[in-house]
């Protein structure tokens, strides 16, 4: 490939660094392996731009952003911000990161691993060859909807939830689509018995419903969804929600892989420019130890490779070779079952390894 690809990385806070040097790592291979004419360039993100530029998001990173054709991210925040601002706030920074790109696509898919049932809680037959995706709406709902704020006293927070018809609109059509190419079941998350958001939210989903009638289409409320993601996980192929609601319900669904340290994400816009980044935080208790799962932030490229860059053999390849590592009983800490565990550095090369093995197993 001679057109260059320009990949931008903002390794963020906390374990960020550790996670985003492992990924640094994939690229490269990648980009050997396959001839591409790679090029990566750093960014100052959440709190460590807050340290330089007293802003989570700098004028130098959002031109970097301009100029790159996707955008590696590690994690923000952590418990030296706490007290900060809303605006200087690292989370901060990533909602107008979001919201400035469009990134109304969020992507997290639920795969499990074989090699890791003993890891999960949840039995083995439950969670053999699962395959979800949770598709979420990323730019609207409860974290962006406006009035928000404290009265002045601070005796009282208001937030407000608020989405319009063409938002819920274009998410659930992308959710639709990506459902008629899989296993033709979407199940749409809301709480339309208490939330008149949730009832335009379903109104407008089953109207859509009207142009994919190859879908079978489901409605299924938040609380119920939480526990039936835990209890039978296979009856989901599909899921899209608003934000909230994906927000958690994919975290809950860490539990079905083993470990938050092994789902990856991408946030797209229209365009299918991406943020691709793990759906872990900044994890500040264990920053410096070594012991990281960088897999989340690795499939996370894997997803980079498949949607910015339309590459979806390079996504197999990378998954091939994560899969490989595990089957020969490499973990780290939070996916061992034992105390036996290889250390981030280490995880990051055994992946590099099998991928310079070759495309197939």
């Amino acid at each position: 490939m001679d057109k260059k690809i320009k990949i931008l990385i903002l390794p963020g806070d906390g374990v960020g660094p550790e996670v985003t040097s492992e990924a640094k790592k994939v690229i490269n291979t990648i980009s050997d392996i396959y001839k591409l004419n790679i090029e990566t360039d750093y960014g100052l993100f959440g709190g460590v731009a807050v340290d330089k530029f007293d802003n989570p998001f700098p004028d130098e990173t959002k031109n970097k952003i301009i100029e790159s054709d996707a955008v590696l991210l590690g994690a923000v925040g952590g418990k030296k911000y706490d007290n900060l601002s809303k605006e200087k706030k690292p989370e901060s920074g990533l909602l107008a990161l979001r919201k400035q790109l469009n990134l109304f696509i969020n992507i997290r898919p639920i795969i499990s691993f074989s090699e890791l049932s003993n890891s999960s809680s949840i039995k083995s037959e439950y969670i053999d060859n699962l395959d979800i995706v949770i598709i979420r709406e990323l730019v609207s709902g409860l974290y962006f909807g406006e009035p928000r704020g404290f009265k002045d006293d601070n005796t009282e927070a208001f937030n407000t939830m608020r989405y319009n018809v063409s938002e819920i609109s274009r998410i659930s059509d992308y959710a639709f689509k990506l459902a008629n190419n899989r296993g033709k079941k979407l199940c749409s998350v809301d709480k339309a018995n208490v939330l008149e958001v949730s009832q335009l939210w379903r109104a407008t989903v089953n109207k859509l419903s009207e142009k994919y009638k190859d879908v079978e289409l489901s409605h299924m409320y938040v609380d119920n969804a939480a526990m039936q993601l835990v209890q039978n996980p296979k009856q989901f192929d599909v899921v899209v929600t608003e934000n909230l609601f994906g927000d958690i319900l994919s975290d809950i669904a860490s539990v079905l892989t083993g470990s938050i340290g092994m789902l990856p994400s991408a946030s797209l816009n229209e365009n299918n420019f991406g943020v691709y980044e793990p759906i872990h935080g900044s994890a500040p208790d264990i920053v410096d130890q070594n012991i990281v799962n960088p897999i989340a932030t690795i499939l996370s490229v894997a997803m980079m490779f498949q949607h910015t860059f339309d590459r979806l053999d390079i996504y197999n390849h990378i998954l091939r070779s994560v899969k490989l590592v595990l089957k020969e009983g490499k973990y780290t800490k939070d996916i061992s079952v034992n105390k036996d565990y290889i250390s981030t550095e280490e995880m990051g090369n055994y992946i590099v390894e099998k991928l310079k093995g070759g495309t197939s197993e």
